[in-house]
């Protein structure tokens, strides 16, 4: 699972509540970061921050729809729903998930995109901004 998220508080609960559900979680902070890394197969999820800084998360989701097979793909966001229409125009569709991102939205993510079942002990967390 890789996770895009330039906000360093998000990221490590993101990576918190992912490794709870027993994945590995690679953070890149920015698309450079994770364009300089191996990149992802099928089997792998993409969780990527719409705001990013420097090149956005619209361009990370548009290379990542040319690659052959292409991974999932979730976007994450705290814009508006105008801002999002327009980021989100002319690209393939995706999950997207609002910022403030619940532990219950997350888990139900991971049961959608990736099948996984909820931990045992759930961690307690009940937003992550």
């Amino acid at each position: 699972m890789h996770v895009l998220e330039d906000d360093p508080g998000v990221a490590d609960s993101l990576r918190f509540v992912l490794q709870a559900h027993g994945l590995d979680v690679v953070l890149h902070p920015d698309a450079e970061s994770f364009f300089e890394a191996s990149p992802p197969g099928a089997a792998d999820a993409v969780i990527v921050d719409l705001g990013l800084p420097g090149i956005g998360g619209a361009q990370v989701i548009r290379w990542l729809a040319r690659l052959s097979p292409m991974p999932r793909i979730v976007a994450i966001t705290g814009q508006t729903q105008k801002a999002i229409d327009g980021e989100l125009r002319d690209l393939p569709p995706v999950q997207l998930l609002r910022k403030p991102l619940s532990a219950e939205a997350l888990t139900a993510l991971l049961e959608t995109v990736e099948g996984v079942p909820p931990p045992v002990a759930a961690p307690e967390i009940c937003a992550i901004a």
